[in-house]
């Protein structure tokens, strides 16, 4: 009753808004779905990689932009009553807790608080979790990550998470990222981004943060046995097989002996270059400083720095990713894809000229995946249908099983719609499809003293036997071309091993361009 004696009316709670009720629509519809795919990911009845982005990032923020509606559609509620001349809403709510109504409010909105405070701490861990994931980095962003996200699954690294390696640990690195990843979000949304991604990445984490926490560089020694096989392109397919010894080591001289590849990477050396494009395939110059503390500058005679623009370049000291810059992003060459797909099996060595004609299949410019899928499967079915008929009437399905690994080795290493392949993205491992060693090792990078840093193939492996050369003593073998080049012997591999072109002879053949290499290059006269 009120103090005139008449009955008073309870007034309707600040809540009762249409701001409020959108809001509270939001959060309930937010919550049930969060609710629902949460579920979903427990049971593990769906492996999507936006799974975790909506259960964990967008639905949450939806949820959080539901209860602030409600909030807001209070205000605005009291705001208007209070301006009603009949209107006794006071300037501040008037708790009490001996209100046995009010103490159920309070108990209530202290457990709701609870819940929702637990509810935003595991989906915040979750969302940092997931962010954290290979799933999110290669797969969100598929049409984008599509290349290394491929490529990495088929490396010896993929089980090693991207941030691992591109983020880094503590609250600094994983903020860095962030922003990094906020910048790259605006990329994707309005198409800036860059076709292929651009390599290397120049604000990778340094190789002792890296790659030498699972490899010891201290512990770099001897050598390691390496099979090479290759299978020509010839009717056969026919095998050349190559055992060499890898001289790998060059760590630490408590560990053996120094030299060999990784003396690069010796914890006394200390090596640094000037590249003088993006990609670090040029090296105009180099500065080796050795355990003792001597210094010596080389310089490449053939376009040599003036003193200048040695001084003003940058100048980067060389770590495991110099030459490891690939190590879970390769791309194959077709040639060495195919290679490694006869060595395993996945590949019938009987059927004619496979090997030459995968190779021709998997270097045409084709522009989309799908285009490239097709094309392949009837380049190789009509070839064998047409040249050796009877032979696939009797190997119709080792003919399928061709066209279907070489599709697969074109989805895993070539993405035309990212401009994408073994020559955007070079290894420098090696040196046959690109310079890689001879960046430096290429006999023209010169001391002013006229010391020079050296090609000779021995330097970094020893060849132990030679499918080709089978009666020759192993004690006297050094890396020989199949065939004598002549004039051509001392020319880089890189320059006639290009597979994504015909091979063009420095002159001109005129009617016998169609003969075999052998038939010229294995006379001496």
């Amino acid at each position: 009753m009120s103090d005139d004696g008449q009955t008073s009316v309870k007034a309707p709670t600040l809540f009762r808004n249409y701001i409020s009720f959108a809001g509270a629509v939001i959060v309930a519809a937010s919550l049930a779905s969060i609710i629902l795919l949460f579920l979903i990911e427990f049971t593990k009845a769906a492996d999507n990689p936006y799974l975790g982005i909506v259960t964990y990032i967008i639905l949450p923020a939806f949820l959080t932009f539901g209860l602030v509606i409600i909030v807001v559609g209070m205000l605005v509620e009291r705001r208007k009553r209070k301006r009603s001349p009949d209107s006794h809403i006071a300037a501040y709510p008037r708790i009490d807790l001996n209100d046995p109504r009010q103490r159920r409010i309070a108990f209530s909105l202290v457990a709701v608080s609870f819940v929702f405070i637990f509810m935003s701490a595991f989906g915040s861990y979750r969302a940092y979790e997931y962010s954290e994931s290979v799933e999110f980095c290669g797969k969100t962003c598929h049409s984008v990550m599509k290349p290394e996200h491929v490529a990495f699954m088929a490396t010896s690294h993929a089980r090693i998470r991207c941030v691992d390696c591109h983020v880094g640990h503590g609250a600094e690195s994983y903020a860095r990222s962030k922003l990094n990843g906020a910048r790259q979000l605006y990329s994707l949304a309005f198409n800036k981004y860059s076709k292929p991604i651009q390599t290397p990445v120049h604000n990778m984490r340094p190789a002792n943060e890296t790659c030498e926490k699972c490899h010891w560089p201290s512990k770099f020694y001897g050598a390691q046995l390496k099979t090479f096989n290759h299978y020509a392109h010839d009717e056969k397919n026919s095998l050349r097989q190559t055992r060499m010894l890898i001289n790998v080591g060059g760590g630490n001289p408590d560990s053996g002996p120094v030299a060999g590849i990784h003396w690069h990477m010796n914890l006394a050396n200390e090596i640094s270059y000037i590249a003088t494009d993006s990609h670090r395939q040029e090296i105009p110059w180099i500065r080796v400083k050795d355990r003792q503390g001597n210094v010596t500058e080389y310089y490449d005679r053939t376009k040599p720095l003036s003193p200048e623009q040695v001084s003003q370049a940058e100048k980067r000291r060389m770590d495991c990713i110099d030459c490891h810059n690939r190590p879970a992003h390769a791309y194959l060459a077709p040639d060495v894809a195919l290679d490694q797909s006869f060595a395993a099996g996945r590949l019938d060595l009987s059927l004619p000229y496979l090997k030459r004609e995968a190779v021709a299949s998997l270097n045409q410019p084709y522009t989309t995946e799908d285009e490239a899928v097709r094309a392949i499967a009837t380049s190789l079915d009509k070839f064998y249908r047409t040249n050796y008929g009877e032979l696939y009437g009797q190997k119709g399905d080792a003919v399928k099983s061709a066209i279907s690994e070489t599709q697969r080795i074109y989805q895993t290493y070539f993405f035309p719609e990212m401009k994408t392949n073994w020559e955007t993205h070079p290894n420098n491992i090696g040196h046959l499809y690109s310079s890689g060693c001879f960046r430096c090792h290429d006999g023209e990078h010169v001391s002013n003293t006229g010391k020079v840093i050296s090609n000779d193939c021995n330097v970094c492996h020893t060849v132990l036997s030679d499918s080709a050369r089978p009666s020759t003593v192993i004690k006297t073998l050094s890396v020989q071309h199949p065939v004598d080049l002549g004039g051509l012997a001392d020319r880089k591999c890189e320059t006639c091993h290009k597979a994504n072109e015909p091979f063009k002879h420095p002159v001109n053949l005129g009617d016998i361009s169609s003969f075999q290499c052998v038939e010229c290059h294995s006379r001496k006269d």
